[in-house]
């Protein structure tokens, strides 16, 4: 049985340069030495779980080659993305696809709104002619619970959010990737809908064998998906594994402020805010925090080997790693 990882993201770490803002001129560190991977032998759904500017979209940009690492590689069934040769990589790109966060900015708004399918079946010679083309396009919404007659010959703008992110699944449905990116695709949906959109996801994964990262800055989303689950802080990961596993037992002390800090769904209990500010700008610019552990400013438990080096992942057994000293 071939053993070689679907996707590998080995030490990436991508330095943005800044000339004006709130930065001031320098360097932003937005990944530091990140490293997981997807198995190949077995469709895999892992959320990516972080604050807004932990890195996450940051490592799907890499993913997807739209940004390129300062340092590090992305692999893909074993090859270097960017040492892959032109047919590599538009097969590459056929088999990895993405769902935005914006339903809204995805369209063209003079075009209908089947067009978005129809040139996924030209471009790769899906169909013998016009009607089955129209086939496949209502099977395609069909699948992701659209009614064709809803959707079809109107524009985007006609469309809800939660519908114009449900056409952007039915083209996966054509297309039937190995990998989805899913960066924050239900934040601008209604509640009401969001578990729809997850459920597709799922099926995809189970009926089709699509594994995805998702991308998400709600543990409620994730924690619905279930899965693998990788907490990232400013630029590094700080704990991983299975998503019942640490979400109900979480050892980093970010995870646990930031587990904490969703509110209950019990309206009779209150919500406790431990109120520590969250100053990332300074742990962003300061080279003296990048040295160590990047939490260890606001972390209760800091030591002072934490300002000596990043921790490591340690492995807890149980699928549960946690980069902190506390466990060394």
């Amino acid at each position: 049985m071939d053993t070689t990882p679907l996707l590998e993201i080995d030490n990436l770490t991508k330095i943005f340069t800044t000339s004006r803002g709130i930065f001031g001129q320098g360097e932003v560190c937005a990944l530091d030495g990140v490293s997981f991977s997807l198995p190949g032998d077995r469709p895999t759904l892992l959320t990516m779980v972080g604050e807004s500017g932990s890195g996450k979209t940051t490592i799907a940009r890499s993913i997807l080659g739209l940004e390129r690492p300062s340092s590090g590689e992305i692999r893909y069934k074993g090859k270097n993305i960017r040492k892959m040769k032109p047919r590599e990589w538009e097969d590459y790109r056929r088999q990895v696809q993405v769902v935005f966060q914006d339903p809204y900015g995805t369209y063209n708004p003079f075009y209908k709104i089947e067009r978005v399918l129809q040139v996924v079946i030209r471009k790769f010679h899906m169909s013998t002619g016009k009607g089955q083309e129209m086939e496949m396009i209502e099977e395609a919404l069909k699948a992701v619970e659209l009614r064709p007659k809803d959707i079809i010959g109107r524009y985007p703008h006609q469309l809800s959010g939660g519908e114009r992110q449900r056409v952007m699944l039915a083209r996966i449905y054509l297309l039937r990737p190995q990998l989805i990116i899913a960066d924050e695709p239900v934040s601008m949906i209604d509640v009401s809908l969001r578990a729809t959109f997850l459920n597709i996801l799922l099926n995809f994964k189970q009926d089709y064998g699509m594994s995805c990262i998702f991308i998400t800055h709600d543990l409620a989303v994730g924690f619905y998906l279930g899965g693998q689950i990788v907490i990232l802080c400013q630029g590094r990961i700080v704990e991983a594994g299975n998503m019942d596993v640490v979400v109900r037992d979480p050892r980093h002390p970010y995870s646990q402020v930031l587990i904490a800090s969703v509110p209950p769904p019990n309206p009779r209990n209150r919500w406790q805010d431990d109120g520590r500010p969250m100053k990332y700008g300074e742990l962003r610019r300061s080279a003296d925090l990048i040295r160590g552990c990047i939490y260890r400013s606001r972390c209760p438990q800091a030591m002072p080997r934490c300002s000596e080096a990043p921790p490591p992942l340690i492995d807890l057994g149980d699928d549960h790693q946690v980069a902190c000293y506390l466990y060394h």
